[in-house]
C-alpha cells in the first residue's frame, strides 16, 4: 500500500483559516495534503506531521481523537524560523474498524517514514499510540531507547487490556523485545505504586520525579538526547497551563518547560520520532492547550533545524577526548566533548559478541557534572545503568 492510502486530507475548515494567513506562516511553507492538491511529494521531506484520530483506549479521555485539527489551527498561524523547512502535513489517520486496524495503519506509516529518514511528529489521540510507534521500530529490527514525559508509568498489570495506562507494560513484555532503555520524565509519586518504582529500578530504567526534573531541567537534556522515541502525555503539564486533558492535575510542568523539553528533543541527532498525546478539546479552555501543543511542535521543529550533527560521531577532530581513572585506577571512563555543541558523551564498554546489537548504545549522553563526578573517583549513575544493561 502507498502512504497516501492511510490518510484523510487536512480538513477544509482548517485550510479555510490557513488561506487568510501571511506567506511566511507555517501554513504556507508546509506541503499539505489537501483534497484539491492531493498527497504531498515526499522527495526531500525531513519532517512529517501525522494526525491520528484514535481515542477508544484513552482512559478517562475519549474525545482526544479530535485533537490534531485543533493543534493545526494554531500551528499553521505560527511563523517559521530563519531556516528553510521541508515539512509535510500528511493529514489524519482515521479510526479503523477496530483499534488494532488503527495501530496497524500507524505502525505501517511510521515504519515507512523512518525508512525514508523522515522524522514523524505524531498528533494523537491517546497515549496508547506509543505502542504501535514502538512496533514500527520492530519492523526495522532496531533496538531503541524511549523517553516518556508522563506523571505515571503506564505499566498496567499482566491482566490489563492494552490502553493508554498500560501500553508500557505491553512494550516491556513484547517478544522479541527491541527496547534497550526507558526513561520517565516528570512522574509524580502519588500516582505511582512503590512496587512499580522498584520494578523499573530492577530493569535499570531511568526515573526522574517531577521536582527533580524541574529543579535542573538542563540535566534532562542528555536523557532526551539518548532517546530514539519521545512520547509526551499532555497530563504531564499542570492544569493551569494545559486544562485540555481528562487526566490533568494541579501539578506538572509549566508550559515553557514543556516547550524546552520539546526543543531538547528537536536538537537531538538521535531522536527519530515524537508524539504528543491526550489533548482533549472537550476540556480545553479557550483552546489554550491546543495552542500550547502547537508551540511545543514549533519548538521541536526549531530544535530540529538547529541540530549540530555531532552524533553519531562526525569527524574525530570535532571532539576532545578525556580519560578518567576511578576506583583506585581499576576502571577507566572515556569522555568525549563536542567542539560543535559543547555537549558531552561517555563510553561504556560492552561484550564483543554483542557489538552489532548494542553499538548504537555504548556512547551515553551525559553532562559536564558527570565528568566532574568521575574526576572525584565516583562512577556516574548513567554509566552504571548502561553498563548493567550491556553486560
Amino acid at each position: 500500500m502507498e502512504l497516501s492510502d492511510f490518510f484523510q486530507p487536512v480538513s477544509k475548515t482548517v485550510l479555510a483559516e490557513a488561506g487568510k494567513l501571511q506567506p511566511t506562516s507555517l501554513a504556507k511553507v508546509f506541503s499539505v495534503h489537501t483534497e484539491a492538491k492531493g498527497f504531498p511529494d515526499m522527495e526531500g521531506i525531513q519532517l512529517a506531521i501525522v494526525g491520528v484520530e484514535e481515542d477508544r483506549r484513552a482512559v478517562n479521555n475519549e474525545g482526544c481523537g479530535l485533537a490534531p485539527d485543533y493543534v493545526r489551527s494554531h500551528l499553521y498561524k505560527l511563523f517559521k524560523g530563519n531556516y528553510p523547512v521541508k515539512i509535510a502535513d500528511l493529514g489524519n489517520i482515521s479510526k479503523g474498524h477496530s483499534v488494532e486496524d488503527t495501530y496497524f495503519a500507524l505502525t505501517s506509516v511510521l515504519a515507512e517514514l523512518l525508512r525514508l529518514n523522515i522524522v514523524p511528529i505524531i498528533l494523537g489521540g491517546g497515549n496508547d499510540l506509543t505502542y504501535p510507534t514502538y512496533l514500527a521500530y520492530e519492523k526495522l529490527e532496531q533496538t531503541i531507547n524511549m523517553v516518556s514525559v508522563d506523571p505515571a508509568f503506564d505499566l498496567g498489570t499482566i491482566e490489563s487490556d492494552l490502553d493508554s495506562q498500560s501500553y508500557l507494560g505491553r512494550i516491556i513484555l513484547h517478544q522479541p523485545n527491541f527496547l534497550f532503555n526507558f526513561s520517565n520524565l516528570g512522574y509524580q509519586s502519588y500516582f505511582v505504586e512503590q512496587t512499580s518504582v522498584e520494578l523499573m529500578e530492577k530493569l535499570n530504567f531511568d526515573l526522574h520525579r517531577l521536582g527533580q526534573a524541574r529543579a535542573r531541567l538542563e540535566d534532562m537534556e542528555p536523557v532526551i538526547r539518548n532517546a530514539d522515541v519521545l512520547s509526551f502525555d499532555i497530563s504531564a503539564i499542570r492544569t493551569s497551563d494545559a486544562p485540555g486533558c481528562g487526566n490533568s492535575s494541579p501539578n506538572g510542568f509549566y508550559g515553557e518547560e514543556a516547550c524546552q523539553i520539546a526543543r531538547y528533543a528537536g536538537i537531538s541527532d538521535k531522536l527519530s520520532s515524537i508524539g504528543f498525546y491526550e489533548l482533549n478539546p472537550a476540556f480545553d479552555t479557550n483552546k489554550q492547550t491546543a495552542h500550547l501543543v502547537a508551540q511545543m511542535v514549533w519548538y521541536f521543529i526549531d530544535g530540529f533545524y538547529n541540530r549540530k550533527k555531532d552524533f553519531p560521531f562526525a569527524e574525530k577532530g570535532d571532539y576532545t577526548k578525556f580519560r578518567v581513572f576511578v576506583k583506585d585506577h581499576k576502571h577507566e571512563i572515556v569522555f568525549f566533548k563536542s567542539t560543535r555543541s559543547d555537549r558531552w558523551w561517555m563510553e561504556v564498554p560492552y561484550p564483543p559478541n554483542k557489538r552489532l546489537k548494542f553499538e548504537r548504545h555504548h556512547l551515553v549522553p551525559c553532562t559536564y557534572s558527570d565528568y566532574e563526578l568521575a574526576c572525584q573517583e565516583e562512577m556516574p549513575d548513567r554509566w552504571w545503568q548502561t553498563f548493567l544493561k550491556l553486560s
